[in-house]
């Protein structure tokens, strides 16, 4: 089975409707299992690729999570477009729960996670000054036009390491930076990604103010898992309206990201890196 674009469901979101023909498939990788099975099928027409980033069930906490098995099962089904589903804490006031916000920029506040395929012998430093890709953003900030959601286009998302809410001494660090939104998943997606030369880009979907706002300051899961059923449904009809309007075949600077990126000399990479990385690097290494 291939797909060309991928959907990463985040909390409230373990399924896509509007599927059709689908099937599910496992993919194992060098890293391991990803989060679940794919669900890969027709959605408006195109091969998408589904996958649930906490498992069927919400089994996994951000720190647990396998983002390289994740992302490289997506590059081994052929997608080339990933849209990425989130659910945040609002750092601005004019975020409120039930907005979305299309993410453009992130700060990383996460401890140890493997963010990178590259080591054992092959080194690589991508560019990541724009660490989305700038067509699939618009067309997916359109989508939530389209859809009726109230969303930003742009805004700046910090990673946290959780599974604890903010300090509010965190919370309020983070508002004076300007950050827009904050959650524990995206950043790693958004390297790695990158790093396999796929488009990327977060919808960050609100469901709370985070601890800095007077009347969020003690959030229960209760209140923000009755906002992720209602994003959910929001969810959905945005990525329909995205892959309808994406034209085939993605012909941006992110599928050339690895081009002047890889430092090593070709003729001192290990073969058993050559080979675990194929799909990713072997166009630069033949």
């Amino acid at each position: 089975m291939k797909a060309e674009i991928g959907i990463i469901g985040g909390s409230g979101l373990y399924s896509m409707p509007g599927f059709e023909a689908q099937q599910e498939v496992a993919v194992e990788t060098p890293w391991g299992s990803p989060s679940e099975v794919y669900v890969v099928g027709k959605l408006a027409g195109r091969e998408v690729a589904f996958l649930a980033r906490h498992g069927r069930g919400h089994r996994y906490s951000p720190s647990e999570l396998n983002f390289r098995a994740n992302i490289f099962g997506m590059k081994k089904l052929g997608v080339e477009r990933i849209l990425s589903l989130s659910a945040v804490g609002s750092l601005k006031e004019e975020h409120k729960p039930g907005d979305f916000v299309v993410i453009d920029q992130f700060i990383d506040r996460t401890m140890g996670r493997a963010s990178t395929f590259f080591g054992e012998g092959l080194v690589a430093h991508v560019s990541f000054a724009h660490p989305v890709c700038e067509d699939l953003a618009d067309a997916a900030y359109e989508a939530c036009r389209g859809a009726g959601v109230t969303a930003r286009r742009g805004g700046t998302y910090v990673c946290m390491e959780g599974p604890a809410f903010s300090t509010l001494a965190e919370s309020k660090l983070y508002r004076s930076w300007g950050a827009d939104v904050i959650g524990m998943t995206n950043l790693q997606e958004a390297k790695l990604a990158r790093e396999a030369e796929i488009c990327y880009t977060t919808v960050a979907m609100v469901t709370d103010y985070d601890c800095w706002h007077p009347d969020h300051d003690a959030v229960t899961v209760d209140q923000i898992v009755a906002v992720l059923t209602k994003n959910a449904e929001n969810a959905a009809r945005v990525v329909a309206n995205a892959v309808a309007a994406l034209p085939p075949g993605a012909a941006c600077k992110c599928h050339g990201a690895l081009a002047a990126a890889i430092l090593t000399d070709r003729t001192r990479i290990p073969e058993a890196t050559k080979k675990k990385l194929e799909p990713i690097v072997g166009k630069y290494l033949s």
